[in-house]
């Protein structure tokens, strides 16, 4: 397919899916997962692991490539426009407070330090009017959310960075919390998702040969969203939108290939999913 029918095709269908939910009386949910790919700050952490990523460090990460990053996440953010919308690949709080600051959406957020090997971790922004969390835990390539969606009853975001753990992570949530309706949100390879009693909204997307990350000639679908299958699934699909393409078109817009400074927003394009 030309480069230019890929972009257009994709978002030529996101944009029927907004148009009928448009038409719909009764108001959708919707959960987003983005990787960001490496937004660091430019101060150094005290435990070292951000070095390349300093004004002069080896990728020369200056307060204005950060400032263009954070922009640029915040407009993907707001682009989504959905009541929950989870990152990975985040420094610290003081990121975080940045991306919300900059998003013209009232997301509030939840940042936990999850000490991983990068220094990279996950957060939550959210509106505060549809969600209300009471529950927050985080550990070497994971977080879980879990609190009160307005509409959908009690639920538990688990976000993962690692298709290695997850599965146990999925089943230790199932056996300790059994009413709670578990949305899964990243690295989730080594999941059966029926075994679970998940359905897996991207299925579809996959197959078609539409995916999150360019990996040579092929689409991965790196990120994906698993959705209890006591809700009803409307939509899910990677989002694409022109300005996340590099000039090629053919790629997402990374900050960097390798060493080369390239001042997009990500690697790694968003998924998204609908419910009710």
């Amino acid at each position: 397919m030309p480069k230019s029918g890929i972009i257009a095709g994709w978002m030529a269908g996101l944009g029927l899916l907004v148009a009928g939910f448009a038409l719909r009386a009764q108001p959708l949910q919707g959960i987003a997962f983005y990787d960001v790919d490496r937004l660091y700050d430019t101060v150094a952490s005290p435990f070292g692991r951000d070095r390349q990523f300093l004004p002069h460090g080896e990728m020369r990460w200056t307060g204005e490539r950060y400032r263009r990053k954070v922009a640029q996440t915040a407009a993907a953010i707001d682009s989504l426009g959905l009541p929950l919308v989870a990152l990975y690949g985040v420094e610290n709080e003081a990121v975080v407070r940045d991306v919300a600051a900059a998003c013209t959406g009232d997301y509030v957020y939840l940042f936990r330090t999850t000490d991983s090997y990068s220094g990279l971790d996950f957060a939550l922004l959210y509106f505060g009017d549809r969600f209300f969390p009471d529950r927050v835990d985080a550990g070497h390539f994971w977080m879980t959310v879990a609190g009160e969606l307005r509409g959908a009853g009690r639920v538990c975001l688990l976000l993962s960075a690692s298709d290695r753990y997850i599965e146990y992570k999925i089943d230790a949530q199932r056996r300790r919390y059994p009413a709670e309706r578990l949305l899964v949100a990243g690295r989730t390879a080594e999941v059966e998702p029926q075994r679970y009693g998940l359905s897996e909204p991207l299925a579809a997307a996959r197959r078609a040969g539409r995916g999150t990350r360019r990996a040579g000639n092929k689409w991965e679908m790196r990120s994906n969203l698993l959705i209890d299958t006591a809700f009803h699934v409307s939509r899910g699909d990677v989002y694409a939108r022109r300005w996340l393409f590099d000039a090629s078109g053919e790629m997402p817009w990374a900050t960097y290939t390798r060493r080369r400074y390239d001042g997009g927003p990500s690697a790694n394009l968003p998924v998204f999913c609908y419910f009710r």
